[in-house]
């Protein structure tokens, strides 16, 4: 077995090697390898069942790990329990003692801690003002909001200075305006502090908004972990250019190729340039990936014919900062196609469009 690589300097938690298995046969988290960076917010995205809530269960402490140890500044912690472990956590439901008011709700973690009562008092003063709760703190959590409640959590999370903070689906239960507006609060609360965040969530919108690097599970593996834009624009597989996004799909078999280009022939004879992301042999079936936003679209043949699709124009959907355009190809599933309103296009259905995708922006998976 090689060494594992030695971790980045500014590396906080590390796993190593780490499985769960709930059956004694299914592994739920398979040979995990993971580095936190200190100070980032590093979002787990994945659908249920993917492992990303067991691994920061596991990180928390409320599960064990079957194999493998998780590291903290290098020294083991598997084994050490949560209230040891000085991390903040922040739960879907709240978790707010319903009997006690807000400020006694945010000075429990300060409580069990033993911390002298005339800093308490300063430090979850402090807490609610920092998210904005400064006047609440002699209501119950039932006289909040939502939304409130959510802070109240958060505040409770921050106020004995954890150096992790860990949040499962805080969001979740909020409605849609709420929850977005939540989310900048959340990043721009993370930037003020600098305290290092790790976030599961479901939402890929939610992760690609709020983090530094996002890790994809999936099958109790992670797929990619990457900075937002590189996991968005450079899928690693067929897996995340499916979850992470929209994307049109053609499926064909692979043509010539040559370094990581290669070419996507068609079954109805077109022929179309790309990226070869996994190596996939020539002649082999290959699934094409390109974001609807990358193509563009022309209402008249243009000039060169160069990685361009011929289409018919199927559904003109209003999305208020934009247009989608369902496009029926030949052989192929319905292709997406986003435009901005700022294009002036005013397309309609059963109107002819000729697709031009970039060679950069397709992407073939084996």
């Amino acid at each position: 077995m090689s060494p594992s690589p030695l971790p980045r300097p500014d590396t906080l938690v590390q796993f190593r090697g780490v499985q769960k298995t709930y059956d004694g046969r299914t592994l739920v988290v398979r040979s995990l390898d993971l580095d936190i960076r200190r100070g980032e917010f590093l979002s787990l995205l994945g659908p249920s069942g993917s492992g990303k809530t067991t691994c920061l269960m596991m990180l928390a402490g409320f599960e064990s790990p079957t194999a493998g140890e998780i590291l903290l500044d290098g020294a083991p912690i598997t084994r050490t329990p949560p209230h040891k472990r000085n991390f903040g956590m922040v739960f879907q439901n709240y978790a707010l003692f319903p009997h006690l008011r807000v400020a006694d709700n945010v000075a429990y973690p300060l409580t069990v801690r033993h911390v002298p009562k005339d800093q308490i008092a300063q430090r979850v003063a402090k807490a609610l003002a920092m998210v904005q709760l400064g006047g609440r703190d002699q209501a119950y959590p039932t006289q909040l909001s939502g939304g409130q409640q959510q802070r109240v959590a958060l505040a409770r999370a921050l106020v004995f200075e954890p150096q992790l903070v860990l949040m499962d689906e805080p969001l979740g239960a909020l409605d849609k305006q709420l929850r977005e507006h939540m989310q900048i609060e959340l990043k721009e609360l993370h930037r003020q502090l600098g305290v290092t965040f790790v976030y599961v969530t479901h939402d890929q919108g939610e992760a690609l908004t709020m983090s530094d690097r996002v890790a994809v599970f999936n099958d109790g593996a992670i797929q990619q972990i990457d900075a937002v834009e590189k996991l968005y624009e450079t899928p690693a597989n067929r897996f995340v250019a499916g979850f992470v996004g929209d994307s049109t799909v053609l499926a064909g078999r692979l043509g010539t190729t040559s370094g990581g280009d290669a070419e996507l022939l068609l079954a109805s004879g077109e022929r179309l340039a790309g990226i070869n992301v996994n190596g996939a042999a020539a002649g082999a079936d290959v699934v094409a990936s390109v974001r609807p936003e990358r193509i563009e679209a022309h209402f008249s043949a243009p000039h060169h014919s160069h990685n361009v699709l011929q289409a018919t124009v199927n559904d003109v959907i209003y999305f208020g900062d934009h247009l989608r355009l369902r496009c029926e190809v030949p052989g192929q599933a319905p292709a997406t196609v986003k435009l901005t309103l700022a294009s002036g296009a005013a397309p309609v259905e059963g109107q002819p469009v000729w697709l031009h995708i970039p060679t950069f922006h397709l992407r073939l998976y084996a």
